[in-house]
């Protein structure tokens, strides 16, 4: 902690975050979480368990004079044995909604996984550290810290050199969005670069991102966790987990998702709900999961190693559930006019991938999630759209 300003510790408290479902203490501090402790306690795996514990979308906001602010932090940092560690998350700070400052928290806990199937994995504990932000315009302004989204973050203390308060209800809509690493923002450079806070700044919205890595699969605790929040709008991107990890087959998708879409229907029966279907990911486009790793010593891509002919016994490609997805909307809008469908290929097609391709095959690129967040925001939040006002 810096010596040379006149210090005023805040605690860390419900009212100064925000994209959270719950908040968990722990002997250094308090861990968000984006799902609430009843749906925690059903997580069968260490995937989602990690994912959502990555404050993918969270972040504190207050108004303050502040020209200095530090927030202490424990990063848990995740690597996997074999491949370059990556580089440290990013805390975005905005001032009055702008990009103001950025930095990083060195250090922390490694989560090093030795399995990239299983994701078995140890954990080695190490030091927290600051995020520290200097120079900052010295009248009363709105200030955000969005926490970085590929790091769990356990918030321990926040200082300032001068007072501040919880930010206002600025009464913008709250739109809660699921959906897979796409969403959790896979290799977005920053937090407030991944494609649903691009689209949720275009868009005038607060976004609970609910984008959970690896498992976007259809889980009913996730379907009762969004029940449970209140939102204005709400979206769930299906299908490209569903495909890449060969959960299911066409006979349980059908039901799986019509038991999702109504259990949210229990606690929003009214509210615009937007179901989107996969963007393009040429490898499985027509070739079902597994997916599986292939790493040239350099690059890691994935490919799909499923078996074509195994579509008419039931096995699911991005196409088949694309067809799904649109047929299973238009059978229920007789009865729930708000419930829309959108192609996610309207969001990033062949065009999009001529142009920005997937580094990896499966995960956009910084551009891409450009990309996305434009198209979405034209496409949902745009005049006539669902989520118009």
């Amino acid at each position: 902690m810096s010596t040379d300003h006149h210090w005023i510790t805040t605690p860390v408290t419900e009212d100064i975050l925000r994209g959270h479902l719950d908040l968990e203490p722990t002997a250094h501090g308090l861990l968000p979480h984006r799902l609430p402790a009843r749906s925690r306690r059903q997580i069968p795996d260490d995937q989602l368990a990690v994912a959502e514990s990555q404050p993918s979308g969270v972040r504190l906001a207050f108004r303050t004079r502040a020209t200095t602010i530090e927030l202490d932090t424990l990063p848990t940092k995740r690597v996997y044995r074999g491949f370059p560690a990556p580089a440290d998350g990013v805390y975005d700070l905005l001032v009055d909604g702008r990009l103001t400052a950025q930095t990083t928290v060195p250090g922390g806990n490694v989560r090093t996984v030795t399995d990239m199937v299983t994701q078995s994995a140890e954990l080695h504990e190490g030091p927290s550290g600051t995020a520290r932000f200097t120079d900052l315009p010295a009248h009363d302004k709105s200030v955000e810290i969005w926490l970085p989204h590929t790091e769990i973050t356990e918030l321990i203390a926040l200082r300032t050199n001068a007072p501040l308060a919880p930010a206002a209800p600025q009464g913008r809509r709250v739109w809660l969005h699921h959906g897979s690493s796409i969403s959790h923002g896979s290799n977005a450079t920053h937090p407030t670069a991944i494609w649903p806070a691009l689209a949720a700044a275009q868009g005038g919205v607060e976004l609970v991102n609910l984008g959970f890595s690896g498992s976007a699969l259809l889980d009913p605790f996730t379907a009762r966790a969004m029940r449970d929040t209140p939102a204005d709008l709400i979206s769930l991107k299906i299908g490209i987990n569903i495909v890449n990890a060969d959960v299911m087959r066409l006979r349980a998708f059908t039901p799986g998702v019509h038991g999702f879409l109504d259990t949210i229907r229990e606690g929003h029966p009214t509210t615009p709900l937007l179901v989107v279907s996969p963007i393009l990911c040429p490898v499985q486009e027509d070739t079902p999961g597994p997916l599986a790793p292939d790493f040239d010593g350099r690059t890691l891509r994935f490919k799909a190693t499923g078996d074509p002919a195994e579509r008419a016994a039931g096995r699911l490609t991005l196409n088949i559930i694309r067809e799904e997805l649109a047929r299973t909307v238009e059978q229920r809008k007789s009865d729930d006019p708000n419930l829309h469908y959108l192609d996610g290929r309207d969001l990033y097609g062949e065009k999009d991938y001529a142009e920005a391709p997937h580094p990896d095959e499966i995960h956009p690129t910084p551009e891409g999630h450009r990309r996305i967040g434009q198209n979405f925001a034209r496409l949902a939040f745009g005049e006539d759209s669902p989520f118009a006002h």
